[in-house]
């Protein structure tokens, strides 16, 4: 019996310099990777949108400093449109404050220096698209969960015992533990660590 044939990770990479975004795609081209440059992100932002292509990418890399959208908000509207693709900023004006912000506020993996490391972006990049592929699977496990469910899930991973989310929610203790058993149930975690990974 064959096997499926493997899929090649699809990696965007967004800079507004075209030698330098064309330069890190052709990198990521010859290591396996179907990477595809653009000048700016509204266009991939279009893209996602007008063909609701939620998951099409495994990992952005993408320029802080650009024209109309920095780095920065285009991974924000990109997070909501699809919050399983891994992002990777890079830029030739790196700050402290800028890559702490990069991964607390807007959960990018890395925050690369220009010129770019190829071995230190590879390995950014091979991250990213592991992670993607874990994040997308624990989307769709909380996807299976009704509104109610889904309100249980968000206060338990946030450390809520099961009396604390009954008061938040209006409901008895007995509901909320019926309502926890069922998150267990469709997400298959065994308990709350698990449910706390499952979030993030």
């Amino acid at each position: 019996m064959s096997e499926a044939p493997a899929i090649t990770p699809t990696i965007y990479v967004v800079d507004d310099d075209r030698d330098l975004g064309a330069s890190v795609a052709r990198l990521l081209q010859r290591h396996g990777f179907c990477a595809e440059p653009f000048l700016d992100p509204a266009p991939l932002l279009a893209l996602y949108a007008d063909a609701c292509v939620t998951g099409a990418a495994h990992c952005i890399v993408t320029d802080v400093m650009m024209g109309d959208i920095d780095g920065f908000a285009f991974a924000d509207r990109m997070r909501a449109i699809d919050p399983g693709v891994a992002i990777i900023f890079m830029t030739a004006w790196p700050t402290t404050a800028n890559a702490v912000d990069s991964v607390r506020r807007y959960g990018g993996l890395d925050y690369l220096e220009k010129p770019i490391d190829e071995d230190r972006l590879l390995a950014a990049v091979t991250e990213g698209v592991a992670w993607s592929a874990g994040r997308r699977a624990a989307l769709e496990r909380t996807a299976r969960l009704t509104v109610r469910e889904r309100q249980v899930f968000d206060l338990l991973v946030e450390g809520h015992p099961n009396k604390v989310v009954a008061d938040r929610l209006g409901l008895s203790p007995k509901t909320v533990e019926d309502h926890r058993a069922a998150v267990l149930a469709k997400t298959g975690a065994s308990g709350l660590a698990a449910l706390i990974a499952l979030s993030r």
